[in-house]
C-alpha cells in the first residue's frame, strides 16, 4: 500500500484544505489535479482525493490509485476513497439495524441491505476522509476533488440538517426507544435501535460536524468553482457560489478551464472566441471581487503528470495555490424575523450610484457603470425584495416571506 507511513507529524492546525467543484465536465478534476502537483513541486506534502462517485482521478494522473494515499511523486499522494470500506467503518452498524428491520417487514435480505445505502452516503462518507487527513498531521495541503455542484451542495448542507437532528430530535428518540422496547420486543418482535446504533449515529454526526467546523474555517479551508467560458455553466456556477455563502463555505477563486488561446486563428473558432470573451466578462462581472485564474483549451489531452504540470503553471504562473486569493464573503443570505436579508458588501459607494433590478431568479445590482449579477437561491426565487439599505459599505436587502 503506496501510503505516508513514517511521515513527520505535523501540526494539523496549519493544514490547508482546498476543495474543488463545477459542472459536470467542466475539468475540475484536472485542475485539483494539477493544483496538488503544483503545491508538491512547491514543497508542501499534498494529498489529492476524489469523493466523486465517478472516479476520475486515476485517469488523471495515468496511474492507479487505492484506497489509501498512494505515493505518487515527491511530496505528493493521491487517493480514490472506497467508499464500500468507509461505508462499513462509519455506517456498518446502522446498516446493520435498517437492514434486520426492512428484513423483519419481509423483503429480501440482499434488498434490504442495498436499501440501507442512503442516496449520497457513500459521497457523503467519503467527505470525511478529509478530517481524518487534518487530524493525522501528515500534510501540507488537502485537496478535495468534489462531486459535481448539486451532489456537493448537498452534501455540503447536510451537516447543519445534522446538526438539528441531533439537538432537537436524536435524545427525543434515543429515551423513547428505551421506554417501549421491551413491550415491543415482547408483543411485536419488531428490532428497535439499540445503544451501539445511537452511539454510532452521534459518533458519524460529531465527525460531520467536525468537517462542517474544518471547511467553514477561513483560516484553513475555501472552496475554487471551475467553470468553462459558458452560459449555462456560469449560471450554475452563480448560484452555486451564492449557496456556499448562505451555509458559510469561503470561496477564494474561480478557475476558468478550456479557453481558446488567441493564437488560434482558423476560422472555425472565430465565433467560439468570440462568444467565450463575452461570457469570461460576464464571469468577471459576476463574481467580483474574486480572481478567475485561466487555463487555456489545451492541444492535447490533460493525462499525466506532464501535462498536469504544464496546466498548473499556466494556471498559476508564479503563484503559490496553496494561498488564500480572497478572503471574506462577497454576499450572505441569512433569516431574520421571518425574512430573508441579502447583505452584499459594497464599499466607497454612494446611495444615488445604486439601482436594483429582479428578473426572475437574478437580482442585478447597478452601480454607476458597472453590473453585478446575483444568482439567487431558490428560497428567494418568487419574493420580492421590499426594503434596500446602504450603511457602512453594506448593501442589505430584504425578501419577506408571504
Amino acid at each position: 500500500m503506496g501510503s505516508v507511513e513514517g511521515a513527520v507529524n505535523r501540526d494539523s492546525a496549519k493544514a490547508r484544505i482546498i476543495l474543488y467543484t463545477g459542472k459536470g465536465g467542466v475539468g475540475k478534476t484536472s485542475v485539483a489535479a494539477s493544483t496538488a502537483l503544483r503545491c508538491s513541486q512547491l514543497g508542501y506534502r499534498t494529498v489529492v482525493l476524489s469523493t466523486d462517485a465517478a472516479h476520475s482521478l486515476a485517469d488523471s494522473f495515468d496511474c492507479t490509485l487505492g484506497a489509501r494515499p498512494t505515493a505518487l511523486s515527491s511530496n505528493l499522494w493521491g487517493q480514490e476513497v472506497d467508499v464500500f470500506y468507509e461505508i462499513r467503518a462509519n455506517w456498518g452498524t446502522v446498516q446493520e439495524y435498517v437492514s434486520a428491520l426492512m428484513a423483519w417487514r419481509g423483503l429480501d435480505q440482499v434488498v434490504a441491505e442495498e436499501l440501507t445505502i442512503l442516496p449520497g452516503i457513500e459521497e457523503l462518507i467519503s467527505l470525511l476522509q478529509i478530517t481524518d487527513h487534518h487530524d493525522s498531521g501528515q500534510f501540507d495541503v488537502i485537496i478535495v476533488d468534489c462531486a459535481p455542484t448539486g451532489e456537493t451542495l448537498r452534501l455540503l448542507s447536510f451537516p447543519e440538517v445534522a446538526r438539528w437532528w441531533m439537538e432537537k430530535i436524536f435524545p427525543i428518540q434515543r429515551r423513547v426507544s428505551k421506554t417501549i422496547r421491551p413491550l415491543v420486543r415482547t408483543i411485536m418482535d419488531m428490532p428497535l435501535p439499540d445503544d451501539p446504533v445511537f452511539d454510532s449515529l452521534q459518533h458519524l454526526f460529531a465527525k460531520l460536524d467536525q468537517m462542517h467546523r474544518l471547511l467553514a474555517d477561513t483560516d484553513k479551508s475555501s472552496v475554487r468553482l471551475v467553470l468553462n467560458p459558458e452560459k449555462m455553466v456560469i449560471k450554475e456556477a452563480q448560484r452555486t457560489f451564492t449557496y456556499l455563502n448562505l451555509f458559510g463555505y469561503p470561496v477564494d477563486a474561480i478557475v476558468c478551464n478550456r479557453i481558446i488561446p488567441g493564437e488560434v486563428h482558423d476560422q472555425y473558432f472565430e465565433s467560439w472566441k468570440a462568444a467565450q470573451g463575452k461570457y469570461y466578462q460576464m464571469a468577471e462581472e459576476g463574481f467580483s471581487p474574486l480572481p478567475i485564474l485561466s487555463a487555456p483549451l489545451f492541444d492535447q489531452e490533460v493525462v499525466g503528470q506532464r501535462m498536469l504540470e504544464v496546466m498548473g503553471r499556466a494556471i498559476f504562473a508564479d503563484r503559490d495555490p496553496h494561498a488564500f486569493f480572497y478572503r471574506g464573503q462577497i454576499h450572505t443570505v441569512k433569516k431574520d424575523n421571518g425574512a430573508f436579508v441579502l447583505t452584499i458588501a459594497l464599499p466607497f459607494v454612494d446611495k444615488q450610484d445604486v439601482s436594483l433590478t429582479q428578473h426572475r431568479d437574478e437580482l442585478i445590482v447597478q452601480v454607476g457603470n458597472q453590473r453585478r449579477n446575483i444568482v439567487l437561491p431558490r428560497a428567494l426565487v418568487g419574493l420580492t425584495p421590499r426594503e434596500a439599505k446602504l450603511a457602512d459599505g453594506k448593501l442589505t436587502i430584504k425578501f419577506p416571506q408571504g
